[in-house]
């Protein structure tokens, strides 16, 4: 039964909480048109600069992660001895 569940679990919090992170970020976004941006570098005066470079920062985040996992992850019976 749905109503059993952890309510951060259930679907419909999910699809709400999905809605609501995208139109933040759309918000965040559209707020940067009314802003006076002096960028250091000229590329981050570009519109939506911190959105796409955030993310794109954080999928660098992710793979270099897994990379990491690879070469310092230890066996499942690691401990057993």
């Amino acid at each position: 039964m749905e109503s059993d569940k952890h309510w951060l679990v259930r679907a419909r919090t999910i699809r709400w909480l999905w809605v609501l992170f995208i139109l933040i970020l759309a918000f965040t976004v559209a707020i940067e048109l009314s802003a006076d941006l002096h960028g250091h570098f000229g590329i981050d005066e570009s519109f939506g600069f911190h959105a796409w470079y955030g993310f794109l920062t954080c999928v660098a985040m992710i793979a270099v992660a897994k990379i990491l996992g690879i070469f310092l992850k230890r066996r499942d019976t690691y401990y057993d001895e």
